[in-house]
């Protein structure tokens, strides 16, 4: 049971909120959750706040695996909050607070094992048995949108010519595009600020209406994925109420570059030395033992990388995603790249995820992939110089292949577990289902007449 300590005093100090936003992530990274008014939410806190345990499982578009029904009956599991996300939510019309939440099990002693979070919670306690805590910081790019689409049901930039067609490029780091929509980015910082998130940079990026945003780096690997994920929710909700559209789909646009996730890894001892760090700028045993076991598993987390069908079309020569696992210094063509700069804080780029990806399991499979490359001491091939296309070696550009991939991966199974495996595969089958049985527009463009 949580201290009621921390909501007693958010209440006090908040007496116009009226109503709580309880957040549980799924397997997609989508929130979840309930309602509650001011007058219910100790008894979250009290343990007394129950939700089906399935539902952190459910596919794309909130529907329930009736595997995972049928199994467990439908079973509630207690619902956990978690304190140091307790926050005012600026946007909303009512004054509202938020908390995120995680599941237990029915008796509410143990974590649920299907439940994102606590998957990560399990891998950093793998870290923390060896004396160490891993360290990470997330970079997300985003585009935004028209709220309405075009004739044919495409997305609309927001970026537009002097005639009003779509910008050709998005002016990388162009700061009079900045500050042309300088009223909606303004906003989004201060609804950040108010959230405790701490944004660390905002750019534009090489598509039109694309925006890259920096979080700074948390020493709570969980910590910096609850940012991520409220960044990008914050980030949707102020873009509304301006009268545009966020989205973080990996690939929005066939003729532009994609959404990635960046995240930056190091890995601290018990006395707050990067063990990445033998103070030159090629890093120690452990920063290669770490690397290769990132590539050596790249593979088999590729479907958490990659999570829906649109994500592999950002996989595509000249569209600045890796198309291997390779890796190299100051390389921004490789799947990880070791950012030059001050030896104390040498780190990976993990360069794979798009933005539409879980940060949860994102995370959860670069830490697993770090601490087995650095428990077997694995060494990886030479670091690449040039660019990635030259490798022989490719990442799945299919989605069935990914899959196939996560579900029969014995690492996948060992770090993430059995349960968080099995529903994953079982959530992403049944999206794929209905994307393999229903006709395109451009198929009845291509077959229709012949």
């Amino acid at each position: 049971m949580k201290s009621c300590d921390s909501i007693d005093k958010f209440l006090k100090e908040h007496p116009q909120v009226e109503k709580f936003e309880i957040l549980l992530h799924d397997l997609n990274g989508v929130q979840r959750g309930k309602w509650l008014p001011r007058s219910k939410i100790k008894s979250l806190f009290e343990g007394k706040v129950k939700m089906p345990m399935s539902s952190c499982s459910l596919d794309c578009w909130g529907r329930d695996l009736e595997e995972i029904v049928i199994e467990t009956g439908d079973a509630d599991g207690i619902c956990e909050p978690h304190e140091h996300t307790l926050c005012i939510v600026p946007w909303a019309k009512q004054k509202t607070g938020q908390v995120i939440i995680s599941m237990r099990d029915e008796s509410g002693l143990n974590d649920y094992q299907g439940d994102c979070r606590a998957v990560l919670k399990k891998i950093i306690e793998e870290y923390q048995a060896l004396a160490l805590n891993p360290v990470i910081a997330c970079e997300m790019e985003f585009h935004l949108v028209e709220i309405d689409k075009d004739k044919f049901g495409r997305l609309v930039h927001t970026q537009k010519t002097l005639e009003g067609n779509t910008a050709i490029g998005g002016q990388v780091y162009g700061i009079t595009e900045m500050q042309e929509a300088e009223s909606l980015m303004s906003d989004i910082m201060q609804a950040a600020e108010t959230q405790d998130l701490p944004i660390e940079a905002l750019v534009t990026e090489f598509s039109p209406s694309q925006f890259e945003i920096n979080l700074r780096h948390q020493s709570s690997a969980i910590t910096a994925c609850d940012q991520s994920s409220m960044l990008k929710r914050l980030i949707k909700a102020i873009a509304l109420k301006h009268g545009s559209r966020a989205t973080f789909m990996a690939k929005p646009f066939d003729d532009q570059v994609g959404n990635g996730m960046h995240m930056h890894l190091s890995i601290v001892n018990e006395k707050g030395e990067n063990i990445f760090n033998n103070n030159t700028p090629l890093g120690s045993d452990f920063l290669k033992n770490a690397v290769a076991g990132c590539l050596n598993y790249m593979k088999e987390g590729m479907a958490i990388f990659a999570p829906n069908i649109n994500s592999y079309r950002r996989f595509a020569p000249g569209c600045y995603a890796p198309l291997s696992p390779s890796w190299g210094y100051e390389n921004r063509t490789t799947a990880l790249r070791i950012p030059a700069g001050d030896n104390e804080s040498i780190r990976i780029e993990h360069r794979v995820a798009g933005a539409d990806a879980n940060p949860y399991l994102v995370a959860s499979v670069i830490l697993a992939s770090a601490l087995e490359g650095i428990k077997k001491k694995q060494k990886p091939l030479a670091p690449m110089t040039g660019e990635d296309s030259s490798s022989e070696e490719k990442l799945p550009r299919f989605w069935e292949e990914s899959l196939n991939h996560f579900i029969n991966s014995e690492f996948i199974e060992n770090y993430l577990g059995k349960e968080l495996q099995l529903n994953y595969y079982r959530c992403k089958k049944q999206e794929k289902f209905e994307f393999d049985t229903r006709a395109s527009a451009l198929e009845f463009d291509a077959y229709l007449s012949v």
